[in-house]
């Protein structure tokens, strides 16, 4: 895809973001076998933002799964009305998936120490982390390793068919886990970062995970907040 320059608008289609994103998966959990996969198609419109702002935002999937105390958890309905990170990985991801949580939890914390929002209105945003490797994520398992990062970000797992087709409703691609020849677990997903506004319910902004910076999210959660553009 052709690089374009700054002062091109940075706002693009869902269906091209679609499109990138059908060509973009990163390889985790292979570990040391240097089987990780760049992405191939590139949607950041501007180097020096790292959300890109969709003209056609997504709807929000229309999902239903298990929350970390195995209770069943309808996303639509649950985060109607308020601001939502959504991001598809899973807990034995050893690279992409702990530093896009923890990116987010760093954001957090930055923002309540700085005051620059209150405790209220940050408590209205939904960090939801669905799973992609539900046979091994586990309500349990999806607890723990959340709760290291932040206690208050939402776990999901459930069917795996269920999983992947609702990922490809916001461009996120989710292949089935495989085991590799040296016995550790590979999972080939999306590394996006989907925002939806709390005023439209519609996911408006999309992040790569894998250069999102807390630096970026500690910018742009205010904004997010409120259903502005980042």
């Amino acid at each position: 895809m052709r690089k374009m320059t700054k002062q091109t608008t940075k706002t693009l289609s869902a269906a091209a973001v679609l499109t990138a994103a059908a060509l973009t998966l990163s390889a985790c959990g292979g570990g040391g076998d240097g089987d990780s996969k760049k992405s191939v198609a590139d949607v950041s419109m501007e180097p020096d933002k790292a959300a890109t702002v969709l003209d056609r935002p997504f709807k929000k999937p229309d999902l239903v799964l298990k929350d970390t105390h195995g209770k069943k958890y309808d996303l639509r309905e649950q985060t109607k009305g308020k601001p939502v990170l959504l991001y598809y990985g899973y807990t034995n991801c050893p690279d992409v998936c702990p530093l896009t949580m923890s990116n987010i939890a760093v954001a957090k914390k930055t923002l309540l120490q700085k005051k620059t929002v209150t405790k209220a209105e940050l408590d209205k945003l939904q960090v939801v982390f669905v799973t992609t490797d539900p046979e091994r994520d586990t309500s349990k398992e999806l607890g723990t390793w959340l709760k290291a990062q932040d206690p208050e970000f939402i776990g999901l797992t459930g069917d795996f068919p269920t999983i992947q087709a609702s990922g490809r409703t916001v461009g996120i691609n989710v292949e089935p886990t495989k085991k590799l020849k040296n016995g550790k677990f590979e999972s080939m997903h999306g590394t996006q970062v989907i925002a939806f506004s709390p005023k439209s319910d519609a996911g408006y902004a999309v992040y790569n995970g894998k250069d999102a910076t807390a630096k970026d999210y500690e910018q742009d959660i205010p904004k997010i907040l409120k259903g502005q553009n980042p």
